[in-house]
């Protein structure tokens, strides 16, 4: 016989319902039920939605500002790792010291990695920002889309989950003392039973 027989049908809302067996903490539980369920989504939706805001705008303003530069290497790239002292692997590039000329006319130097042998003088490409220093390429619009999205669904759930576990402790702490209080009657009106029987 399936569970459903003994259980009864299912009555949606029936803490709202007016019912002579339902009691206060039913009806503060409905409601703390409802608050978290309305605060997990919307503080996880909108802190979301302005984390991958936030960051596409960040990534965006990169991409407009930091531009190529060519820059030239320093002194010739030796195929040394200068960590281990060991010799490249093939195709591995290298740490060279390059210069390069900012917009404003200054001169800067800075350590990219190079192909193996370069010589004194050999044009590379570096990106810089606005002040001339080395950057990172800045991410493509895929690439800034697919790395705001994953921010976005990372911090909005880190953020829903705060209202969630918050309202989980609150509904624990409900029934707990439910439990309480029906242990209690039970103590009273457990001993009339017997005796009535």
């Amino acid at each position: 016989m399936p569970l459903k027989a003994f259980r009864g049908p299912k009555v949606w809302l029936w803490r709202w319902r007016r019912n002579p067996l339902r009691r206060r903490a039913d009806v503060v539980e409905a409601w703390v039920v409802l608050g978290t369920c309305l605060l997990t989504v919307l503080a996880g939706v909108l802190a979301g939605l302005v984390a991958a805001g936030t960051v596409e705008r960040g990534l965006a303003r990169e991409r407009a500002t930091w531009r190529p530069t060519v820059a030239r290497v320093a002194a010739r790239a030796t195929g040394k790792s200068p960590a281990h002292g060991s010799h490249a692997s093939a195709g591995e590039r290298v740490w060279a010291e390059v210069r390069w000329t900012a917009a404003d006319g200054s001169a800067h130097t800075g350590r990219i990695r190079v192909e193996p042998g370069s010589r004194s003088g050999t044009p590379v490409t570096v990106w810089t920002d606005p002040r001339g220093r080395l950057v990172s390429r800045p991410t493509t619009a895929s690439e800034a889309a697919f790395r705001s999205t994953l921010t976005g669904l990372l911090v909005g759930a880190s953020t829903a989950a705060v209202p969630c576990v918050a309202g989980l402790a609150v509904r624990s702490r409900l029934e707990h003392r439910r439990m309480e209080a029906w242990d209690t009657e039970w103590a009273r009106l457990g001993p009339q039973w017997g005796r009535m029987v």
